[in-house]
């Protein structure tokens, strides 16, 4: 059964009024691919909008923050932290967006890190559109989540 349809195959938000409050913590990733030539020009990581890491890493908590008022049924839950992380990886010409997202309460934090690290990496794209229209963001997944009834934790590729 999914979670978010009733048993009329509704639309519902998940009655969590029963569950236990507990720590919860959700890691996503994603890439954002440039071509080499790309890759190149912004690898000091500026454009003529501004410094890219740093625009791409408020965007992304702005994002995770804001994961309920894009996503129809999700809960809208005390967040305790977020942090986003940008790391260039010169040999596939890429950045990798990190979120993490941390909260104690009564579910899980995982759309709100997808959610943080899917905005991180289309501000990216948005950013670098002008030099390049070829730019991928690919790979966008959870990695890890930790809390409630069920652990997780993506073996890697």
């Amino acid at each position: 059964m999914i979670s978010h349809l009733n048993k009329k195959n509704k639309p519902t938000i998940v009655d969590i009024s029963s569950k236990k409050i507990t720590g919860r913590i959700a890691i996503a990733q994603g890439i954002v691919e440039f071509s080499k030539s790309t890759y190149k020009k912004i690898e000091l990581l500026k454009t003529k909008k501004g410094e890219i890491k740093s625009i791409a890493i408020i965007a992304g908590i702005l994002g995770a923050k804001k994961t309920s008022d894009v996503i129809p049924l999700c809960h809208n839950i005390k967040i305790e932290n977020i942090d986003i992380d940008i790391q260039a990886i010169k040999k596939i010409s890429s950045l990798k967006v990190t979120s993490s997202v941390k909260s104690r309460g009564k579910t899980g934090v995982e759309m709100e890190a997808l959610n943080g690290v899917s905005v991180a990496c289309l501000t990216i794209y948005d950013m670098c559109k002008s030099i390049d229209k070829n730019i991928v963001i690919k790979d966008i997944r959870l990695v890890k989540k930790k809390g409630g009834k069920s652990d997780f934790s993506k073996s890697k590729k």
